[in-house]
């Protein structure tokens, strides 16, 4: 593997570590930004679910974008570049113009989300466009780092934060994103420089294919399971058997699962491909899921957690390996867009749940606890069906 490629992955774990770390000091203070702007704390949650509406479309519209710019090479970091500061410049502004009322935060809020998709899917994609083939897995797996260790620090900046001023972090997170971000089009031009077999032509990849809104509804299932399982049932898991205040030290449990079971899954992938080790790890990630139901202590729940952090490392790890091999030869923003559409969209539909009171009925809620495994066992079942018949294709040809 080139050392330039893996400086890339290096460089996209920093982006996006510092990237998801803005988003959680956005969520940490936006209540704290809605009351001064004048909007009650129930509409919070609508405000976060708007931002996630924005990524759904946004996300997979910058994918095809990037597609296009990156025909012209340097054309992509510079179009990242200029977006990230508009981003940051919004983000920045947030703590400043909530007293100005809800509408001039509610607009600043759309220019930060809207633009801040620029560092969602377009950097990753040039990781299948131009990275070679049987490193990706690895890459990948770089790049997600920076994800996981954010979830990982996240408690303890909610805790760390909070009674700081919120024009400190906000200045900070900025200006830190924007300075990293301007490394974008030195990085794009030095891992297109690397060479690579020849390929066919680049293609216009003007249609959804078939694998293609297979692969999304796949993730979209997937990712809802993650969610519900996560955000909604972990803590309330945990607080069976331990204190509140211990969640700060509990909840990351499962990302450190995710940060180590990347790197070995990529090696797994490689050798067996992206859609058998999804299948396989959703359906590993299930029975912890249920064993993290069933569990008769603290000691085992943590276990459980561990475990599905780890499936949902390697599940996300290796979706990426097969929207690049989906979207190959023109289409790997559009791919990497849809991945991260699917992903938004499934926030989306867990923060309606909380919108709605959908899981604060004791009945709804019993049949919301299930949700997660049977999303996994279906997936897991279904994508190592899709593997197993590539496979044997494969077979069948002369």
């Amino acid at each position: 593997m080139g050392t330039v490629s893996q400086r890339f992955g290096w460089y996209l774990a920093a982006l996006q570590l510092f990237f998801t770390l803005c988003w959680t000091v956005y969520v940490i203070y936006l209540p704290k930004l809605a009351a001064a702007a004048g909007i009650a704390p129930g509409a919070v949650i609508w405000l976060l679910m708007l931002d996630q509406a924005i990524f759904t479309v946004s996300d997979f519209i910058t994918g095809i974008a990037a597609d296009k710019m990156t025909r012209v090479l340097g054309r992509l970091g510079v179009w990242v570049a200029i977006a990230t500061a508009v981003s940051c410049a919004a983000f920045l502004a947030l703590p400043f113009v909530a007293g100005a009322g809800a509408a001039t935060l509610i607009a600043v809020t759309v220019v930060w989300t809207v633009t801040s998709s620029a560092l969602r899917s377009p950097p990753l994609m040039l990781l299948g466009k131009y990275a070679a083939k049987p490193s990706i897995p690895f890459l990948a797996s770089l790049a997600l780092l920076g994800t996981g260790i954010a979830g990982a620090v996240a408690p303890y900046l909610a805790i760390t934060l909070r009674d700081v001023d919120p024009r400190i972090p906000f200045a900070v997170a900025s200006i830190v994103l924007v300075l990293t971000t301007l490394g974008m089009i030195s990085a794009e031009r030095k891992l297109a420089s690397v060479p690579k077999p020849a390929s066919p032509p680049v293609g216009s990849f003007g249609t959804m294919t078939k694998p293609a809104i297979v692969f999304a509804l796949g993730m979209i299932v997937l990712a809802l399971g993650y969610q519900i399982h996560f955000a909604l049932d972990s803590a309330p898991l945990f607080l069976r058997f331990a204190p509140a205040a211990e969640l700060q030290w509990l909840m990351p449990v499962f990302w450190i699962g995710f940060n180590i079971s990347m790197f070995p899954a990529g090696v797994v992938t490689k050798r067996l491909g992206g859609y058998a080790v999804m299948g396989g790890a959703a359906l590993i990630g299930a029975l912890a899921i249920l064993a993290a139901h069933l569990a008769q202590g603290l000691e085992q729940l943590v276990i459980a957690q561990f475990a599905a952090g780890a499936a949902w490392g390697a599940i996300l790890m290796s979706a990426f390996t097969v929207a690049f091999a989906v979207g190959a030869n023109g289409g790997e923003g559009r791919m990497s867009g849809l991945l991260f559409s699917a992903l938004a969209l499934a926030t989306l539909a867990r923060m309606a749940t909380v919108a709605t009171g959908f899981n604060a009925d004791p009945v709804l809620n019993a049949t919301l606890q299930w949700t997660p495994i049977a999303c996994w066992a279906l997936a897991g079942a279904a994508l190592l069906y899709l593997a197993v018949t590539a496979v044997r294709a494969r077979l069948r040809r002369p």
